[in-house]
């Protein structure tokens, strides 16, 4: 069965193992997801990532970041959705939580932060945030 929303579905299952306390998790790849959690990645939410080799279907393994036995990634929600997708211009991007978030958006130079966007002056889909 084929997935609606495959980015909500990552997000909810890094949410929920973030809740349980998991150090990893495995979720489907995509090059969309990839590219997400490189952004966590670079950010400091996550530890890291790697391609699990020989999974069928293809398998990402997230693992998670804690400090003082909590979560690093204390809330991401999703903004744009396939029901209504939020676009945004350069200009109109706004700092997350007064800066110490970030918001994550899908351009045309590719999968960025919201300071990134700002930046390279460029806009795009509003995909998620983080905080």
């Amino acid at each position: 069965m084929s997935m609606s929303d495959p980015i909500a579905d990552l997000l909810t299952r890094i949410r929920n193992s973030c809740m349980a306390k998991q150090r990893t998790l495995d979720v489907p790849s995509s090059s969309m997801k990839t590219s997400i959690l490189e952004v966590l990645k670079r950010e400091g939410y996550i530890s890291g990532y790697q391609v699990v080799e020989g999974a069928t279907p293809a398998m990402t393994r997230v693992f998670l970041r804690y400090f003082k036995h909590e979560p690093v990634l204390q809330h991401v929600r999703r903004l744009s959705r396939p029901g209504l997708r939020k676009y945004i211009q350069a200009k109109e991007i706004r700092p997350v939580r007064g800066g110490l978030g970030i918001a994550v958006l899908s351009t045309p130079e590719g999968i960025l932060t919201d300071r990134e966007a700002r930046r390279k002056n460029v806009g795009g889909e509003l995909l998620l945030e983080v905080w």
